[in-house]
């Protein structure tokens, strides 16, 4: 069993069970929170790099407290890695880059994800200068680095055990791979099956080499409706359906993901991985975006061209008045409040959406155990 840091002493002091269930105090400390992936999760790490793949110009943030300023993150406001933090009680992480991110800051964690980037290194190639999933990984171990001489090999070793990780990657290996022109290099590579089927199988060295890192507890992301975003509804839908083979290609790899971490947890004997159904969940609002307060799930609030799917939010973009009315912000990524929808999902639904537990459960059962 790993040994005890002192904030997890302080987290089981302040717990008390009652009927059954664990009420901690506010005074517990967070466990740290590390993010890895793409532009759902980014949280400004592009800022710092030469690439095209950037959100940091108005009117990015618009909705973001306090500042209601550009941050790097793909959203109007909040993005899903914030709210997973406010959940379990913690500050956002901050981008690995910033140059914030010294001294007691690296406690709380770090967000290392980049957006552009897939499982694959060739995908997002257009985009230049991002930090592919391996770089990430190796972000990580010198973070580890960095926190062993802040305090000690020990503490620094505990804090990752015991730490929370979120991972999404998938959707660019197809949006921004084998889909993004006809006849791509790896659409001549792969019937369709057997790409996922090899995309599964990086994806999986990838974790194992996330796992040998240090984190017991890793939410696994699959990708969204990918045919169904305003993008593709504007360069490949017909007459405002979803695009097929981009909805297939979700289809085929958001179960084998699921299956593949289920066996990964098998062989280690014990809940490492936890499957989010992202794409149910998103699914959800785009197949009845009335029944969650939306007024559309086909036109983004901030774009141009067709349902404003065309390119990245800019200055000269429309811009919807009401954010809370679209489920997504613009042509790629959801909104706060469809994040905000997601990350409930992530806390509390049940199992055919968090796979073998959510992470109410997570957090109860570490409160225990760790």
């Amino acid at each position: 069993m790993t040994s005890y840091s002192n904030f997890a002493l302080l987290a089981i002091l302040s717990c008390v069970i009652v009927i059954g269930s664990i009420v901690c105090g506010a005074e517990a400390r967070a466990r740290a929170f590390f993010v890895f992936g793409d532009s759902l999760v980014d949280s400004g790490n592009n800022n710092y790099l030469a690439t095209t793949a950037r959100a940091d110009a108005p009117p990015y943030g618009i909705d973001y407290a306090p500042t209601h300023r550009p941050t790097g993150r793909f959203s109007n406001g909040y993005n899903i890695p914030d709210l997973i933090s406010q959940k379990i009680g913690a500050e956002s992480t901050l981008p690995y880059l910033s140059p914030e991110l010294t001294g007691n800051k690296l406690l709380v964690g770090a967000n290392f994800a980049s957006a552009g980037i897939g499982i694959l290194n060739d995908t997002g190639i257009q985009f230049v200068n991002v930090i592919r999933m391996y770089r990430q990984l190796e972000y990580f171990q010198e973070y580890q680095n960095r926190v062993s001489a802040l305090i000690g090999a020990s503490q620094a070793k505990s804090l990752v055990n015991e730490s929370l990780v979120l991972i999404t990657a998938g959707g660019n290996d197809f949006v921004n791979n084998y889909f993004l022109v006809p006849n791509s290099a790896r659409s001549r590579q792969y019937p369709l099956p057997q790409y996922v089927k090899y995309l599964i199988s990086e994806y999986q060295k990838l974790l194992q080499r996330l796992y040998d890192l240090g984190p017991r507890r890793i939410l696994v992301t699959g990708t969204g409706p990918l045919g169904c975003v305003p993008s593709e509804l504007a360069q490949r839908g017909r007459n405002g359906q979803c695009a097929p083979e981009l909805q297939r290609a979700a289809e085929l790899f958001n179960p084998q993901l699921e299956q593949m971490l289920l066996q990964l947890n098998r062989k280690l004997g014990k809940d490492v991985f936890i499957a989010a159904n992202t794409g149910k969940m998103h699914n959800n609002f785009v197949s009845n975006p009335q029944q969650f307060g939306f007024v559309t799930a086909k036109v983004a609030c901030c774009g141009q061209g067709p349902y404003n799917g065309l390119g990245l939010c800019t200055p000269l973009s429309n811009l919807c008045s009401n954010r809370g009315e679209y489920a997504f912000w613009d042509a790629f990524h959801p909104s706060e409040k469809a994040n905000r929808l997601i990350a409930e999902e992530i806390m509390s639904g049940s199992k055919a959406y968090m796979n073998p537990m959510n992470l109410s459960t997570i957090l109860d059962l570490d409160a225990i155990t760790t």
